[in-house]
């Protein structure tokens, strides 16, 4: 249920907050760890890091204006896989940061960042979970991935992607490994 009251916050409290300007600029979420988002650790449930990343795609989606055309045509964002690193534990009523860019794309999908971040001790930033996601609009009537040149025309921005990192590297290739190990399992 918080997810979804935390949803309800973005949704009323996102049209206040500057615009974004896609595809680079980055969007930046507050929150706090509460008894909801532990697990029988007593920190916070891995579960918890990917229901706040949904969070982060959409507020991009909302401040950059992309939600009017998703409305429009009908499209579905869907995230066909990511990967996550945990860097530290998130105790209870830790203020954190919620971190959400676009970092490269092709025809179909692009691959986002999402950075968990809290405050050290000595004031330094610390990452405590780092992810990637590789995510795409569904056009449900054409039964296809809307291509990204089309979102960011919808958007008004002309751009080119940026050249992968090498990690964004490895982790396209490892879902192509697990997509192929799958076709031929079984």
């Amino acid at each position: 249920m918080n997810l979804w009251l935390r949803l309800l916050w973005l949704l009323l409290s996102r049209p206040f907050q500057p615009r974004l300007k896609p595809p680079f600029e980055a969007s930046i979420l507050p929150f706090r760890v509460w008894f909801h988002d532990l697990d029988t650790s007593l920190h916070m449930n891995n579960a918890r890091y990917w229901g706040l990343m949904d969070l982060g795609r959409t507020d991009l989606m909302l401040r950059s204006g992309l939600w009017r055309a998703i409305l429009r045509h009908g499209w579905v964002p869907v995230v066909n896989c990511g990967t996550i690193r945990f860097r530290r534990e998130l105790r209870l009523f830790r203020p954190i940061r919620l971190e959400t860019r676009m970092l490269c794309w092709a025809e179909g999908w692009v691959v986002m960042q999402h950075r968990i971040l809290a405050d050290g001790r000595d004031g330094s930033e610390i990452v405590a979970a780092v992810a990637l996601v590789r995510a795409a609009l569904y056009d449900r009537k054409g039964k296809a991935f809307v291509p990204v040149a089309r979102l960011l025309a919808e958007l008004g921005v002309e751009a080119e992607s940026p050249l992968p990192s090498p990690e964004v590297e490895a982790f396209l290739r490892a879902e192509d490994a697990m997509r192929e190990a799958g076709a031929t399992a079984g």
